[in-house]
Formats: C-alpha cells, structure tokens, sequence
C-alpha cells in the first residue's frame, strides 16, 4: 500500500535500552528521508523524546498516529506501542526491554501482513531479553519466517555496495552445522539466492561463488569429505538448473586474495564465516536482508551495544542503509513483476474464426 507514491516504511524500535532509539533518531533527522518515503516508527514518542534530549540531538517533530492509515507523508510518524510506565534502563538489559521490543514486532508484522505498510526495517534485538512463550526463536529471520513467511523458507543475506553474504545456516551452533549439511539443502540455498539476486537486487546471471566448510577445502579429504560429498554435488545440481555457481572456496583464500569482488553473491556455510568478513569488508554501510519471503525487511548489521548507549557515539549510517534497502529491494521486485509479466492478454478463441488463439507468446 502506498500513499502519494511514496513507500509506507515500518520501523521497529528494538531494545528500548539499546543503541536503537539513538540511530532512529539521527537517521531520520536527515529530512531526505522523509521526501523519500513515508516512515512510521512502531514505539515510543516519550522514549524517543527521551534519548534526543539526553544526547542533545537534533530536534524534529515526530507525528503521533493510531494506525498507518492516518500517516503524514511528509513527516517521521511514530505509533505507540508501550505504555507510559514502560520503564528505561540505558545500557542494560532487561526483562520491560524485551517487551517493550516484541511489542514493536508483534504490531509492525501484523500491519505489514495486512498491507498497511510496505516493508519493514527493525532496530536490533536483546535475544535473550526478548525470549519467551510468544517468541521463541533464534533471531528475527526465523521469527519473520513463522509470522510473514506464507509458508516460504527465510534466508539471510547480508548486503553492502559490491558484496552480498547469504548463509545456508543461521543461527545454528557451529557443533551442528557440519550434520545439517547436505546437498539438497545447500542447492535449494543456492537457488533462494539466485532468485533474490534477480528479483531483489536487479542482477540477471548472476555469478554466485560458494564457499567450502572446512579449511583449504578439506584438501581432498585429508581435513575433510564435506565438500567432495556434499558441496560439490550441490553446485553441480545448480549449473544443471542453470545457475552460475562456483566453488567450493576456501573461505580464507577467497576473501583474504579480493576474489569476492569476481562475484555478485558468496554463499556460506554458516554465520561466523560469512558474517566476519562481511562485517570487516562493508563497516558501517552493511545491512541485513532477510530474503525468500513474501515481504521485504532489512535491518542494521550490527547489535544493541549497551556499552556505548546514550553517548552520542552511535553510528546512523547501517540504519540510513537499511532504510534505503528496503525502499530499492521493494521497487526492484515491482520492477522484476512487471518485466516478466505477460504483456499479451490470451486472446478469447472465437468461433467464427478458423484459427486458435496462441498457445505461447
């Protein structure tokens, strides 16, 4: 749903004593942002007042609304979604922080299933703080992939100028990765990321490098069989499907020689060895995209940070990214329907007419 053209961007607010509100707050003092879209934020206008008046921020107005519905175009509107006596603790994590976070995801999620927005960028998360009955997941990727998913398997990519990361496994501990593995699995990953490097980035034949599991490879068997076994057979299956994938990579040759710059998207085994390097490689431009999904949400690369809450030192520019993110990646997949839209309506075989209608286009 759209208002004046412009995209409805739902943000959630995250840990409420977290880095959150104090890379909202300057990311959106930049007022070409809100010429760009239309952005809602899902938390508290007392919190976000708060943290603008204890680090001395910029001072802008912030719209208070009841529902996207009644969003002002040209203004930074926020929705409450915690009350009055939600109490704040900076730089400490706690138990009305996890509430106070989940209540933020629980309403942007509904509204964003139900069309009210266009696509959803949250603030990060307390994982411990924020467990429980209703969220009982490793991070948000899974928990988007329950509420919005329609069924579709979540996959993360990580995503800066030049260079996007996706993982095979999330949040797995790195005892059960190698036991998760198996060929199907990893090229129906290199598949979801083929697809999202069409439809959600612009990139047609991709080149999409995938990186082994152990180091050198498993130099043919002598550190391990995974790759011989499992990898290779994978990325073979994906060239039979006519996917550019490469590989099996070992992962510290590959990023340490600049070879990533060869390719449009590198696929990893798991978390550490593709967000490591990412991480160092894109600073502070990194954004975190969960693709495969019905729906686009993308959020900052990096964590609460207790240790430097309400000191001014946070830096905005992964939340600008993120926002930015969602906006290109929601208007490269309208991009992407249209252009593979039939523009030929089928036309009605009539009976007066000795020739059938075309088949095929």
């Amino acid at each position: 749903m759209e208002q004046d053209n412009k995209i409805r961007v739902g943000i959630t607010h995250g840990d409420i004593n977290g880095i959150g509100y104090e890379v909202l707050l300057k990311a959106l003092s930049d007022t070409r942002i809100a010429e760009l879209c239309t952005p809602i934020v899902y938390g508290s206008a007392k919190m976000a007042n708060y943290y603008r008046r204890g680090m001395d921020l910029p001072e802008f107005k912030l719209f208070q609304i009841d529902s996207p519905d009644n969003a002002a175009s040209d203004e930074v509107n926020i929705i409450n979604v915690v009350g009055e006596d939600c109490k704040l603790d900076p730089g400490q994590p706690t138990e009305a922080g996890g509430k106070a976070a989940l209540a933020a995801l629980e309403r942007a999620t509904s509204d964003l299933r139900d069309g009210l927005i266009d696509v959803l960028v949250t603030a990060p998360i307390n994982k411990k703080t924020i467990h429980g009955e209703d969220f009982n997941f490793p991070g948000h990727t899974e928990y988007l992939q329950e509420r919005v998913g329609e069924g579709r398997q979540a996959m993360m990519i990580m995503c800066a100028e030049g260079l996007r990361v996706a993982l095979v496994t999330i949040h797995d501990p790195l005892s059960a990765v190698a036991a998760s593995l198996t060929p199907k699995g990893i090229t129906d990953k290199i598949m979801a990321f083929n697809r999202s490097l069409i439809e959600d980035f612009g990139i047609h034949s991709p080149r999409i490098a995938v990186l082994a599991l152990n180091p050198h490879a498993g130099d043919a068997g002598v550190i391990g069989n995974e790759e011989a076994d499992i990898i290779a057979p994978a990325i073979a299956e994906a060239n039979k499907r006519r996917v550019l994938a490469f590989g099996p990579y070992p992962a510290d040759g590959f990023f340490g020689s600049g070879a990533y710059r060869k390719f449009d998207g590198v696929l990893a085994m798991y978390h550490d060895q593709g967000l490591i390097p990412f991480k160092v490689l894109a600073g502070e431009t990194g954004v975190n995209y969960t693709a495969g999904l019905p729906y686009v949400r993308t959020s900052p690369d990096h964590g609460t940070a207790y240790d430097i809450v309400g000191q001014g030192k946070a830096d905005e520019q992964s939340m600008r990214e993120a926002i930015y993110t969602a906006i290109d990646i929601y208007r490269n997949r309208r991009r992407e329907a249209e252009a593979t839209a039939n523009p030929l309506r089928r036309q009605s075989y009539d009976k007066g007419n000795d020739k059938l209608p075309p088949e095929k286009f």
